[in-house]
């Protein structure tokens, strides 16, 4: 709630005002102001992509570079329409990219890049079976928008799996036991020899 329509409501008449006619126009009054301050300041709403009409909401993204691909829910098109400055400014590092999947709501991803034995211009893209599932058309227009232009991306998947580790402790004894074996051609037999 903004400064100007909390004043409205702190607004009160003296206790001798505060019945009758003048309590009415006060009521009319706070009523009046504040439909002209939402009509005054509708137009400066419009400017916020999460809760602008929707052909406005196309021009914001037009004018921030942001197109809609085809099946797209609102509500994360909304999302891309008002991080575009922000994707834009992280694009060019592992870490803004991986800030851009996060803001977007893909969730965990790792990026690796100039691995060996892979081609210097291959960055890999980890995640989870069901991120490129629920979001396999998201994942094409971010690489299409935010990647880096002479780099190829690859995506493999990653599974993540619950370990359960358990710890004791042992006070065991090592002991070794050497065994000797004689030549086998001057001796018709082995002899085997133990040692404590």
């Amino acid at each position: 709630m903004t400064d100007f329509i909390k004043r409205l409501g702190k607004l009160t008449l003296p206790s001798w005002l505060d019945r009758g006619q003048p309590a009415i126009l006060l009521r009319a009054s706070v009523t009046f102001w504040s439909r002209i301050y939402a009509w005054l300041t509708w137009p400066l709403n419009q400017f916020d992509p999460l809760t602008c009409a929707q052909p406005l909401l196309n021009l914001i993204a037009y004018e921030r570079d942001v197109t809609r691909f085809v099946g797209e829910p609102l509500d994360l098109y909304r999302r891309r329409v008002d991080y575009a400055f922000i994707n834009a400014q992280d694009a060019g590092e592992i870490a803004g990219f991986i800030a851009i999947f996060e803001r977007l709501g893909i969730g965990y991803v790792e990026l690796l890049e100039r691995q060996p034995e892979i081609d210097w211009d291959v960055i890999t893209v980890h995640v989870t079976d069901s991120q490129i599932a629920e979001n396999s058309a998201l994942l094409l227009e971010i690489i299409r928008q935010y990647g880096r232009t002479c780099r190829r991306y690859r995506f493999e998947v990653i599974t993540s799996l619950g370990v359960h580790l358990r710890a004791g402790e042992y006070q065991g004894e090592y002991i070794c036991y050497p065994v000797t074996l004689g030549d086998i051609r001057t001796e018709s037999s082995a002899t085997f020899r133990a040692s404590l």
